[in-house]
């Protein structure tokens, strides 16, 4: 069963620059998360999820890379970063990373590259065109961008970001990206951690563009992410997020050889028009649901380090919540979530809390 490990565990998401500072600058970094292992183990986690911790610009949370292969140098070094793995081990902490690969910072030096010279390899790690197309799909971030196509002048051409501008797309389609994909995967794993947390997979997925650009046999394409993650060790795992409808989930696990976890945002959706309703139906409802492959699992839980994103209820529905938990338009974002923490939307009730949690807590996943 130790290959199994993460069908009953507790995942503690941790932002190594906001948790605890080991030097005294005012950042956090992992000397103080180091120092704190023994806290966290007492809070019985069992897997520490750790935040982009990459060298970054730092525009979106680290979740703008520059460097894969590097810790940034707020947060210390991978020196520090192997003494913390190896802390952790003595307490029986598994370790999961986050593998942000859907796209780069505009500074990374494989987009400099690709931007300076449209004949080099890397240009081809990007999506580009010359003509800014008529039609597009929205950005995932609506209000913030209006677009998801960017002129670079040295390129002379338009790149693709489904995210922020100074995040450009990699493109997942070309061979040459996928092996880098994989580098990234076997480079953190000589560190000993315990798995991946797989960033916006599906978009990872998803054709980029006019002509489209996606990956042709994306289920391979899964299936070899799992035989790189697993190279080593049969107990490590993949954590995709993946907020898709329900009859799109078991792509995403197949036959319990591709992704081992899955975030359960359709249960945390319907918990929460559930508890807006103050009925039982929606999570009744959610039960219905086919339970994931024998090696797979869901990974629940009520508020994570996103907003609280509603996309999986249907307009009536998110209307509801918005009522009950986001009464004032301050309180929603991107016309599709909540902004707010769990606390303030329980009137900071302890007893809400608490129900909550238990219910959280006994739901199959």
């Amino acid at each position: 069963m130790g290959e199994l490990w993460y069908k009953d565990a507790v995942f503690y998401a941790v932002d190594v620059e906001s948790f605890q500072d080991g030097n005294g600058d005012g950042v956090g970094d992992f000397k103080g998360l180091t120092s704190r292992l023994d806290y966290l183990s007492d809070l019985g986690v069992d897997c520490l999820w750790l935040l982009p911790f990459y060298t970054t610009p730092n525009r979106d949370n680290g979740y703008d890379v520059k460097d894969y292969y590097s810790v940034d140098s707020r947060l210390g070094n991978l020196r520090n970063f192997s003494d913390f793995v190896a802390a952790a081990r003595e307490r029986k902490i598994r370790i999961l990373i986050d593998l942000v690969t859907h796209h780069t910072s505009d500074e990374h030096p494989w987009f400099q590259a690709g931007s300076a010279d449209p004949t080099s390899k890397f240009h081809s790690f990007y999506v580009w065109r010359e003509e800014k197309p008529a039609q597009e799909t929205e950005n995932i971030f609506p209000g913030e961008e209006n677009s998801i196509w960017t002129y670079e002048k040295r390129a002379g051409a338009y790149y693709h970001h489904k995210f922020y501008n100074f995040e450009p797309d990699l493109n997942a389609a070309n061979p040459e990206v996928q092996e880098e994909i994989k580098s990234i995967i076997e480079f953190w794993l000589s560190f000993g951690i315990d798995g991946f947390r797989v960033d916006a997979a599906t978009h990872l997925l998803s054709g980029k563009g006019k002509e489209g650009k996606s990956i042709k046999r994306p289920a391979q394409f899964l299936k070899s992410l799992r035989k790189a993650a697993t190279k080593k060790s049969g107990a490590t795992m993949l954590l995709a997020e993946a907020d898709v409808p329900a009859e799109q989930i078991g792509f995403y696990y197949g036959k319990g050889d591709r992704f081992n976890l899955l975030f359960n945002f359709l249960l945390d959706n319907y918990m929460f028009l559930a508890l807006a309703r103050e009925e039982a139906k929606p999570v009744a409802d959610f039960l219905q649901v086919s339970l994931p492959p024998s090696r797979c699992q869901w990974v629940n839980f009520l508020r994570n380090l996103d907003e609280l994103d509603l996309e999986r209820l249907s307009e009536e529905e998110r209307q509801d919540v918005f009522r009950k938990f986001a009464p004032k338009e301050h309180m929603r974002i991107f016309n599709r979530g909540i902004r707010r923490r769990m606390a303030p939307m329980l009137h900071g009730n302890r007893k809400y809390l608490e129900m909550a949690y238990s219910m959280l807590f006994t739901m199959p996943g």
